[in-house]
This record gives C-alpha cells, structure tokens and sequence, in this order.
C-alpha cells in the first residue's frame, strides 16, 4: 500500500481496528486464565504455604512480560507488527497445557515464564498497532478500546474459571478454555490481521512536519522514558505503581478473600469485579482523556485506586470487598489508557514504539515489585499491613504526577 492511499483515524481503519480489539480480548482472557483460581492451587494441590511463594508465578510474569515488552517495540519497527503478534500466540500454545497438568509448582511457575513472553508481544502489537491506525486524533479513545477489550475479557475469563473451578475442581477442567484462546488469537493474527508499520511514514509526512536530524538511540530513549524526560518518567513511575498494586491485587486479593470466609464462587465473582470495571470503563475514560487531557485523570486515577485498596483493607465482608474492587477498577480505568495516550503525545512517530516498549518495561516490573512486597510484607507482617502498603505507595505516586508532569494533549495537536 502507497502511503497516499493510507487513511488515519478510528473510522477510516474500523475494520481492522476491530479485529484488533478482538484479538487483544483472547490475549487478556489468557491472563484471566489464572486470576482467580492460582493461588487456591498453590495452596491446596501443591501446599505452598508462603505467601511470597505462592505469589513467585506473579514475579516471574511480570519479569518476563516486562523484558518482553522492552524488545517487542524494537522488534515491530524492525519485523513488523504483524510478526510479533504472530510470534507471541506461538510461545502461548503450551501454557493452558501445563496448567492442567502440571505436576508440582515450578511447572506452573515456568508456564508463566512463558505467558509473560506471550503477553509482552501480543499486547504491546496490539497496543502499538491501534496507535498506528488512529493517528493522533484519538489516542485515548482508541487505548480506551484496547485495554477495555484485554481487560474485560480478564473478567470473564476469571468468572468463568472460578464457576468451573466450583463446580468441576481447579484442574483440569478450568483450563480447557486457555486452549480455545489460544487457537483463536493465533488463527486471527496469522489469517486476518495486516501490517499497520507503514501508517507511520503516512503520520510523519502529514503531521509532523518538523525536521529530525537524527533519531534518538536506544540508550537515549530509555533514559528520557525511564528519568530526563519530566513527562515520560513520571508515566513510567506511575505504569509502575498501577501493576505493582495489580500485582497485590492479583495474588493477595483472592488469599483476603478467602481468609475472610468467601466461598470459591464469591473469591472468583470478586476477583472479576475489579477488572470488569476497569475494562468497561476505560471506554470512557480514554475518550475523556482526549478532551480534558492526561494529567489529572492519571492523578486522581492513582488516588482512586488507593481509596479501593484502602477499602478492601478495612473490610472483611463481600459487600466491603465489592466497593473496593469497584474504586479500584475506576481510578485504573482512569490511569491505564490515559498513560498509553500520553505516551504517543509525546514520543515522535518514528521511535514511539521504541518509547512504549520502555514504559511498558517499567510499568509491568511492577507486577514483579508488587509481588515481591507484598508477598514479604504478607509473610512478616499479615496481610492487611501488605495491602495498607500498596495503598500508600498509590497514592504517592499521584503526588509524583501533580508535582513532576505536565498536560501533554496539546503536542497531539502540533
């Protein structure tokens, strides 16, 4: 396709950036797989009694999706896209396999190894791909859309395996429907999605007609994403506390849950809470962000979040639980579209996925920081001192945002 006949925007491209959003709603599913049922595993078939152990499938997850995102921006502007999408459905296949028959726990530990590789290519593509079809116009509604799409499906896959889980065990029967995701995601992305690389030579050529001498080298992206940059730092800061608290989420919620009395069912049901909101609300949030801007929705998203947590700490029925799952879903629906849109604000089309695939770096270590504190923190001190922990580290990293970043939208305009 010749660049002149390339078309940017949301409805010029709907098709396409319709079967993207599908195919990202089989890669969140994937992760859903796990979200409510893992940790029973842990406990009563394997008899991990730590909580920093059981929670190690979340550390390395989230180190191996976090590593794989750095490289899947570098190896789209290389490969193509389409590709690494391709190529990250592949290292998914044997992963629901091992979940169901897994002998001890370090199988399920190494099947996380290799989701976390899965993860880190399909859903940066499909982040970087939308980014590619829309143009800067609308961003945030556009992220809106993907992460809406990855997120519910993380809800219903986790309602779904805590019904299974209740009425046929934990294995193998709530796994099967890794197998249908798996075949799904992998047929679309091989036979129906195409490469979006040259919409980016069409958004430099009609958008952004400043010269660049040069482009910035690796080393020079990284540390204006990573600490230079006021803007893309304080992203990567605040990525980094919403999945370190996703991680607590993730891996204490359910072992909360359960402590407070809440059957298999109600462990699964509120474990979905949180993400359905959060999924279905994005839709908004991302929309709004293309109005009102990035910087307060990201601040008052991070001080959301810390209100659920804080909640869920100070509860120990299904009710309190609920409410917290819900704040918690809002101020993430808030922060996690709206991070992304800011990301293409500021980063040149030209090294924009280089620029996502650092972010992303640092916003997925923190499924393995979060891990990491909480499951210590659990150990040496309970659980409602872990989770109180991840609610203060929360809402200072809103404080981060106010005191270091400012408004982006208006670049998208320029």
């Amino acid at each position: 396709m010749h660049t002149s006949d390339i078309r940017l925007g949301l409805r010029e491209n709907l098709g396409q950036f319709s079967l993207l959003v599908l195919v990202n709603a089989f890669v969140g599913a994937m992760v859903g797989l796990e979200r409510s049922i893992l940790p029973a595993i842990a406990a009563y078939e394997f008899h991990v009694a730590a909580r920093a152990a059981i929670l190690s499938f979340i550390v390395v997850f989230g180190i191996a999706k976090a590593l794989t995102n750095y490289f899947a921006g570098r190896l789209s502007d290389r490969y193509g896209r389409k590709h690494i999408l391709v190529a990250g459905w592949l290292v998914a296949v044997p992963v629901p396999f091992v979940l169901m028959w897994a002998p001890d726990w370090n199988w399920i530990v190494a099947a996380n190894v290799l989701l976390g590789v899965s993860q880190g290519l399909t859903w940066s593509t499909t982040v970087i791909m939308k980014i590619d079809l829309v143009g800067p116009k609308q961003r945030g509604l556009a992220m809106g859309l993907n992460e809406f799409s990855g997120y519910f499906a993380v809800a219903g896959s986790a309602l779904a395996t805590g019904w299974l889980a209740a009425r046929y065990g934990l294995r193998p029967e709530p796994f099967y429907l890794g197998v249908v995701y798996v075949a799904s995601g992998l047929t679309l992305s091989a036979m129906a999605v195409g490469e979006t690389r040259h919409y980016v030579a069409h958004e430099v050529q009609a958008h952004h007609t400043e010269h660049e001498d040069a482009l910035p080298t690796q080393g020079e992206i990284f540390r204006r994403a990573s600490l230079t940059d006021r803007n893309l730092s304080s992203i990567s800061q605040a990525g980094l506390v919403n999945n370190l608290n996703d991680g607590m989420a993730w891996g204490l919620f359910p072992l909360v849950f359960a402590t407070a009395g809440m059957s298999l069912a109600q462990v699964g049901t509120l474990a979905a809470i949180y993400p359905a909101v959060w999924g279905m609300t994005q839709i908004f949030t991302g929309a709004l962000s293309d109005h009102i801007g990035r910087k307060q929705l990201i601040a008052w998203g991070m001080w959301t979040q810390a209100a659920g947590i804080a909640i869920t700490a100070s509860s120990n029925g299904f009710l309190g639980f609920g409410v917290g799952g819900v704040l918690l879903g809002v101020g993430t629906a808030m922060v996690y579209p709206t991070l992304l849109a800011a990301i293409g604000d500021v980063a040149h089309p030209a090294w924009r996925a280089s620029a996502v695939g650092v972010y992303r770096l640092w916003r997925d270590l923190g499924y393995a920081v979060g891990a990491l504190l909480a499951g210590v923190t659990a150990d040496f001190f309970g659980l409602a001192a872990a989770v109180w922990l991840i609610a203060g580290l929360t809402f200072l990293s809103g404080v981060i945002v106010v005191a270091r970043m400012k408004e982006t939208l208006v670049k998208s305009a320029s």
